[in-house]
């Protein structure tokens, strides 16, 4: 049997429409707040785990003690010009629980910026950069800039900051969130550094906050690694609340604070893991995902844990093959389904399968049940959840018909159609040199498959799961290597 435990430890961008305005605070279903503390989304989840998991011992290892005091720099603090710099609103501790901090300035982290500065409640929003650097740029460039339908339009009624541990030498000197709790951040890095990055500002985040990630692949602090990671690093049921959001569109970047949303789509955002230490979530759970359910550009809505977990592996299955083909082809998504790489077809059939078999096996697994089983879970935004009034048996035989490898094939073909015009992150950080989430994506998909034949056979059965085009395909992303459709056929399906 796989234990979910085990599963765990693996887990280390479509309308652009302007939603009608809502009241914030009902964004949420009132279910959803006041819900008895369920069993799999609450912090106290993961109490019968003795064990942790690698990315977790490893942040123990490599980061004791308390977190860092961290300061947040301006341009004030680079230039000396005060009047360059100047927030674009009261930066007070008086604001914080309207304030949103955006951690990370990538594709996505710009996106959700941006459409927020355009909320009819108009919050205030601070991006976070990630070197010194960047401040310098701000001043100097046009601010945040969107290109959409090819319309370009930049702002800089976003303030911005750089946290680091070093205090400026020049200018005002203050902490983070003016040294009390950030209520609101989205972290919008990518997956690799997202644990260590939010485990740097733990300091300011508590019980009041909550974390919105934005991050590709399966999120680690589902159950029961996420309650493990608080009771270590907070205190129990000290943490932030924690949601993710599926993202569906598709956005590629021009350049430091410009990115072009190329493809509007959806965003799906739910509970990962809860703040159980009272029966009412902190009023930032319902502020944070209510502006961003009624933001323009975002097209989001909420749905339960168990449809979030469901979506996040639907989407992992097209990360696992657009991304990659695209970054060793060297091409936009669209390109993928066009003749002159009509080889590429049969490799596109043979990932999907093999995810297909993969997630097969997942969801038969008895641990699969405290995700999947409603009997298991108390109402949670009973309104939302997929699963309402099934047994766990039709459940599993909806996600069979769901997540067969046909099913999934033409998912990823729909999906590549939608963002035709995009380029995939991977493509682009291949492009550029950096590193990229292929261990995130298909190395996640690997290691399922092992663990899964590894706990058949401590059962006494035997469980054959084969995704040796996903090994393959690991190593051709990480030796950076570049072919065209016949030699990527070839290489991935002798």
């Amino acid at each position: 049997m796989l234990s979910f435990k085990r599963l765990a430890r693996i887990s280390v961008s479509k309308f652009a429409s302007k939603p009608a305005r809502q009241p914030i605070l009902n964004a949420f279903p009132s279910a959803f707040l006041s819900s008895p503390e369920p069993p799999l989304f609450r912090m106290g989840a993961a109490s019968r785990y003795s064990s942790q998991a690698p990315w977790l011992e490893s942040l123990l290892r490599e980061k004791p003690g308390l977190a860092p005091t961290l300061y947040a720099w301006t341009p004030a603090n680079i230039s000396g010009d005060k009047a360059c710099s100047e927030p674009t609103r009261d930066h007070s501790s008086l604001d914080l629980d309207r304030r949103v901090y955006v951690l990370g300035v990538g594709n996505l982290g710009c996106l959700y910026a941006g459409s927020l500065r355009e909320h009819p409640e108009d919050p205030p929003v601070t991006l976070v950069v990630h070197r010194k650097d960047l401040l310098s740029q701000w001043v100097n460039g046009p601010g945040l800039q969107m290109t959409r339908a090819g319309v370009s339009r930049a702002r800089k009624d976003v303030d911005i900051e750089w946290w680091t541990e070093e205090p400026p030498t020049q200018g005002p000197v203050r902490e983070v969130a003016h040294g009390l709790k950030s209520r609101n951040l989205i972290l919008g890095t990518k997956t690799t550094p997202a644990v260590p990055e939010l485990d740097r500002i733990r300091r300011y985040l508590d019980g009041s906050s909550t974390v919105a990630l934005l991050q590709n692949g399966v999120s680690p602090y589902w159950p029961p690694y996420g309650a493990e990671y608080v009771a270590q690093r907070f205190g129990p049921s000290q943490g932030p609340n924690f949601l993710a959001c599926v993202n569906n569109h598709g956005v590629y970047s021009e350049g430091p604070f410009s990115s072009v949303h190329a493809s509007p789509a959806s965003t799906i955002i739910g509970p990962v893991l809860l703040n159980g230490k009272t029966q009412r979530l902190a009023p930032s759970v319902s502020y944070l995902s209510g502006l961003l359910t009624t933001s323009p550009h975002l097209n989001a809505s909420v749905v339960a844990g168990t449809d979030l977990w469901l979506l996040q592996l639907e989407k992992l299955v097209v990360n696992c093959v657009v991304n990659p083909l695209t970054a060793v082809l060297r091409c936009k998504n669209g390109m993928l389904l066009s003749a002159e790489n009509r080889p590429v077809l049969p490799v596109i059939e043979k990932l999907a399968a093999e995810v297909s078999h993969v997630y097969q096996a997942l969801f038969h697994s008895d641990s699969a049940a405290c995700v999947l089983d409603p009997a298991l879970q108390p109402a949670l935004w009973t309104k939302e959840r997929s699963t309402e009034h099934k047994t766990l048996a039709s459940i599993r035989a909806d996600l069979t018909a769901r997540f067969s490898p046909t099913g999934l094939r033409d998912h990823v073909h729909l999906l590549t159609i939608i963002a035709k015009d995009n380029s995939s992150s991977m493509f682009q950080d291949a492009r550029a040199g950096k590193p990229t989430e292929i261990r995130d994506f298909n190395g996640w998909i690997v290691e399922t498959a092992s663990l899964l034949e590894k706990e058949a056979q401590e059962a006494g059965a035997r469980l054959t799961l084969d995704v040796s085009a996903n090994r393959r395909l690991i190593d051709l992303v990480e030796a950076r290597e570049v072919l065209n459709a016949s030699e990527l056929a070839s290489r991935l399906l002798s």
